[in-house]
């Protein structure tokens, strides 16, 4: 009788710890599944579009320098008082990189002093993704006419006439407004086509195809989300 009490008492134990542990891996499990559930809203299916910039920080993307010489055409060195939005382009060259194109703004020095010929972005964004600064952040582009005086702009190169960006293009395009959006803390309606401010077909494929353009916008938005997100459960 002692024997079975025994038993009894060693079987009531181990189930006692087999119902601990149980317990525990379902917590584990349910903690876990509501953490993927919520990363999936928020990255998916969350229309919201504020974010909290205090928890972001967006690193730097690689860039290239290359300036463009001082000059009344390209590189008039007017001071950029306040950021309020980025302009995305298109270059209009199928298949020419970042380096023509920053070389073709270059140009524009030996020209004469005419609106024709005032051209130019911050940065040049190449087939291979590669990012080429021409102006300082601190002062103005001549890209998107009214909106020169409060807004960063960035061309990019297209490998056809379509006008649709390389994967390599997109990726860091993507890239670089999340990091400037970060740095200016921009509303997503913040992020505007040339098309946007003039009515010219500008970038043409993110013109003619707007569910592109949506998806271009919500790629960015949510690479920033998913930082602050990161952020928010460290």
């Amino acid at each position: 009788m002692k024997k079975l009490t025994k038993r009894r008492k060693r079987q009531m134990k181990q189930i006692a710890v087999l119902t601990m542990a149980g317990g525990i891996v379902a917590i584990a499990v349910l903690s876990m599944i509501f953490t993927i559930g919520s990363f999936v809203y928020h990255r998916y299916f969350s229309k919201d579009d504020t974010l909290n910039y205090d928890n972001i920080s967006i690193r730097e993307p690689e860039i290239t320098k290359l300036l463009l010489t001082p000059n009344v055409n390209s590189r008039p060195g007017k001071k950029l008082k306040k950021v309020n939005g980025i302009v995305i382009h298109y270059t209009a060259n199928p298949g020419t990189d970042a380096q023509a194109n920053r070389n073709y703004f270059e140009g524009r020095k030996d020209e004469a002093d005419t609106s024709e010929n005032k051209v130019s972005s911050h940065f040049i964004i190449g087939l291979d993704g590669e990012i080429v600064q021409c102006i300082p952040l601190e002062e103005i582009a001549y890209a998107s006419n009214e909106r020169n005086r409060d807004t960063v702009s960035i061309e990019c190169c297209h490998p056809d006439e379509t006008g649709k960006f390389t994967s390599e293009t997109y990726r860091a395009l993507v890239s670089l407004c999340a990091w400037l959006c970060d740095r200016y803390e921009l509303r997503k309606d913040e992020i505007i086509r040339h098309y946007d401010v003039t009515g010219k077909l500008c970038p043409l494929y993110y013109v003619k195809h707007e569910e592109a353009w949506e998806d271009l916008k919500d790629s960015i938005w949510n690479q920033l989300r998913e930082n602050e997100y990161n952020a928010e459960t460290r």
